[in-house]
């Protein structure tokens, strides 16, 4: 149905748009999300474009940290829509997932998260990629500053479709003298 209507008209819903912008703005998992996702019983791939500068790369991340053991980061040369951009590295990293599920891998064979020698998850080292490619992170004040910088332009795109549907529903009123008021004169 979504590819079906991005195709017809080359643009998502209103109600995606909506769902969009609310899941990049407002989106966050509980701890009993995370550890229901951990214990379920498959294993997860968290597939990102290494330069997505709506969904930052960082949050992939986090995710997959959240998500050891379970998850394996693959973070490939793209931007937001990966996916597109980089259909058959994505097909690969999802075949390798259907195949580690069906012959039932450990989610410590499965994991490319670095770990510490006492076996706990080593925050902040690189993740395996899956090509090579120039790496650069921006740190401390300056992402904060890019990341704010993000969430404002968000509102105010926010704001914008809003007061846009809010016009567009507005229909002006053709005001008319009437009949009895035109016969009087």
């Amino acid at each position: 149905e979504y590819v079906k209507g991005i195709s017809a008209t080359g643009m998502q819903s209103n109600y995606g748009f909506d769902g969009q912008i609310h899941a990049c703005w407002m989106h966050k998992m509980t701890q009993k999300d995370i550890q229901t996702i951990r214990s379920a019983g498959f294993l997860v791939s968290v597939i990102h474009g290494r330069h997505d500068v709506i969904a930052q790369i960082c949050y992939a991340r986090r995710l997959a940290e959240k998500l050891y053991p379970v998850a394996r980061m693959i973070d490939l040369p793209g931007g937001h829509l990966v996916s597109h951009e980089r259909t058959e590295e994505v097909n690969q990293a999802l075949i390798d997932l259907i195949k580690a599920s069906e012959k039932k891998i450990s989610p410590q064979d499965w994991t490319n998260l670095p770990q510490t020698s006492s076996g706990v998850l080593a925050k902040g080292m690189s993740f395996v990629r899956t090509s090579s490619g120039p790496r650069s992170y921006v740190s401390g004040p300056l992402e904060k500053l890019h990341l704010y910088l993000l969430y404002l332009c968000g509102l105010f795109l926010l704001a914008f479709e809003y007061a846009r549907r809010l016009l567009q529903s507005l229909k002006p009123v053709r005001v008319r003298a009437s009949p009895t008021s035109a016969s009087m004169q």
